[in-house]
């Protein structure tokens, strides 16, 4: 069989669930090829080799350049820091590499911009992380959508929330510095709800009025000699006009107390309705509009094999699916996409739109107004 070997970059909590789809997808899925976990680098070398003999790595390095560079790596996974995508990504294309990165893509729409082009000269596949798309539930309810079967949509309402950064005493990190993160919950968390959006819907985000704001000014410093201003918003939300008609809007928050995955959606149509929480993520809730008054309601469909993916899985409803299996999916599609030179999606020119879109309710925020996207 066909070997694609991967460069993983990042040791951390999306390094590891990166390195976990590469070594299961093969289990799960009828590949046209195999993954091969062939170096993973760290700044930390110790890490790296640790890291790499527990998640099955054949090599480790130190230095991610000599990781873009090494003639042994097909695709290069990019699982680092906001602010080092553009540097690395730009470096692995120039080296004629494939590209997987994690959201979101750049710190600007005009680095974003930047990316594209440098992939799309260069003919390389580039694929962005916006895992929660591939969750079977979301993937039922596009179809839905798509499909007409709740009328034309009139709304959207979506929400991704968390509390990771509620506590006050928690430090400042890379996360709420605007020269290594960009935004703050509009680009961490925000960006996945962006995504959801025209994901969902099939349409446009044409214009956007929003709103930001930093609730935590100040966090003590990682080294303790004091504190540290934080630059970047704790939570957002901004009104939505989408290009057939739709109208809709956002929030986003990293200090939502008790929210600990609290992406969810609801999708309003002439004809019925879909509401979705991605922390009972193998359920959606579907109202059609028909029927005698009094047994109208919402349904709970649980997800199982007759779905989107799950069958690779289970060949049982309602066990349900879990996060990092919306990751082996991404993986398959990857492999698939490279091999097959199928189109990948979210790919670098799509996910800028999530970048785009973030810049707009920045700007929106700051000039008070609506601002075309």
């Amino acid at each position: 069989m066909k070997e694609i070997k991967i460069g993983l970059i990042g040791t951390g909590f999306m390094g590891k669930a990166h390195a976990i789809a590469f070594n299961a997808a093969p289990s799960v899925f009828e590949l046209p090829a195999k993954p091969v976990c062939e170096l993973l680098a760290d700044v930390n070398l110790s890490m790296a080799k640790s890291r790499a003999s527990a998640w099955g790595f054949s090599r480790a390095t130190d230095d991610w350049r000599a990781l873009v560079a090494d003639s042994d790596v097909d695709v290069v996974d990019i699982c680092s820091p906001n602010f080092l995508h553009k540097e690395m990504a730009l470096a692995a294309i120039a080296a004629g590499k494939h590209v997987y990165a994690e959201k979101p893509l750049a710190l600007s729409a005009a680095d974003a911009d930047e990316m594209v082009a440098a992939a799309e000269r260069a003919g390389v596949k580039t694929l962005v992380g916006f895992n929660y798309i591939r969750n079977s539930a979301t993937q039922l309810a596009r179809e839905i959508v798509l499909s007409g079967e709740i009328g034309e949509l009139i709304h959207f309402r979506g929400r991704h929330n968390e509390d990771y950064l509620l506590d006050p005493q928690k430090p400042n990190d890379w996360h709420t510095l605007r020269a290594t993160a960009g935004a703050g919950a509009l680009g961490d968390v925000g960006s996945h709800i962006l995504n959801m959006a025209e994901f969902l819907t099939g349409q446009r985000i044409t214009s956007v009025c929003g709103q930001l704001q930093t609730v935590i000014p100040m966090r003590p410093k990682a080294d303790g000699s004091g504190m540290a201003q934080v630059e970047n918003d704790d939570q957002a939300q901004a009104m939505l006009r989408f290009s057939d008609g739709l109208i809709g809007n956002i929030e986003t928050s990293r200090v939502a107390a008790g929210r600990k995955m609290g992406l969810a959606y609801t999708l309003t149509g002439t004809k019925g309705a879909i509401v979705f929480d991605q922390e009972r993520m193998s359920e959606l809730q579907l109202y059609r509009h028909e029927g005698p008054n009094g047994r109208r309601g919402f349904t709970t469909l649980l997800t199982g094999p007759e779905h989107p993916d799950y069958a690779a899985f289970s060949p049982a409803p309602g066990h349900g699916l879990g996060y990092n299996d919306q990751k082996i999916i991404e993986v398959r599609d990857l492999i698939e996409g490279i091999v097959n030179d199928r189109p990948l999606y979210p790919d670098f020119r799509e996910a800028a739109r999530v970048n785009y879109l973030i810049d707009a309710i920045e700007k929106s925020d700051q000039a008070g107004q609506w601002v075309t996207v």
